[in-house]
């Protein structure tokens, strides 16, 4: 008998039928939100950060005057900043899941199973998309609490949704790519914290990106971060979206590219 790991994965060399792919997507993203609705608490404890932030940090530097934020209060200027940290936070050490599962061996029962190693990545990220929602709905409510002014139309919101599943999109993918090179628990929660501050310090959620120095604008530019609150700000506060045809294919193309990457490693995390 062939162990768990050298058993084929149909459905990845096979060609799987549209129909038959989004099915197997449905079926991996429900498992995992079935783990959010036995663990309600979740939500509650990762919206303390971002809480934290708006109620400290924005509050504070809402007082400095130096920073151009183009005429916005700094804090109607980082809402839409910490909208997307939250959701990269939540995204990023999506990956821990999976070791977990690997360990507990659920993972190998989806590595046997008919479904497609795209369609098991696809699902957790359309399941990530789903908690990154349900944070973004705690963030919308502290926004309206604390007189924040915000686009209140259903196109706005709308859009704000789509920016968020697409942004938790790019940062499990990413996140389970890194799950599939260190393996451990230890190491992944290391290089997720080496990831994350770079990513949300080197991107304009902060404060505009003409204020840093060189090197940090360059990296700026290719962080996925960066397009995700410009098209968030815009969309959440300002109504400014001449940018957004920019951010919509930087993301698309991000998203395309560590689904890509995510779905050929993943095989990779029990081996």
């Amino acid at each position: 008998m062939q162990p768990a790991h050298a058993v084929p994965l149909a459905g990845w060399a096979d060609r799987t039928s549209p129909g038959e792919f989004c099915r197997q997507t449905l079926a991996v993203a429900e498992a995992e939100i079935k783990k959010l609705r036995h663990d309600p608490l979740e939500l509650l404890t990762r919206s303390v950060q971002p809480t934290l932030w708006l109620l400290i940090f924005g509050e504070v530097f809402t007082r400095v005057r130096d920073i151009p934020t183009g005429g916005l209060r700094y804090l109607d200027f980082i809402a839409p900043g910490i909208l997307a940290q939250s959701v990269l936070f939540i995204a990023i050490f999506y990956g821990i899941s999976v070791i977990w599962e690997r360990d507990l061996g659920i993972l190998h029962k989806y590595l046997v199973s008919p479904a497609s190693r795209g369609a098991l990545v696809l699902g957790k990220a359309v399941s990530a998309g789903g908690r990154a929602l349900c944070q973004a709905l705690i963030v919308y409510l502290l926004t309206l609490l604390m007189g924040i002014r915000i686009q209140g139309n259903l196109g706005a919101i709308l859009g704000v949704a789509i920016f968020i599943v697409l942004g938790a999109a790019v940062f499990s993918t990413l996140s389970l790519v890194v799950a599939c090179v260190v393996k451990t628990r230890e190491r992944f929660m290391g290089m997720g914290q080496v990831l994350t501050m770079p990513l949300f310090f080197a991107s304009n959620a902060l404060y505009p990106i003409a204020l840093m120095p060189r090197a940090l604008q360059l990296f700026a530019v290719f962080n996925p971060l960066t397009y995700a609150v410009d098209a968030v700000r815009g969309l959440m506060i300002t109504g400014n979206l001449a940018l957004l045809p920019l951010d919509v294919a930087v993301i698309a193309l991000f998203d395309t590219l560590m689904f890509a990457v995510a779905s050929l490693s993943f095989r990779k995390i029990i081996e």
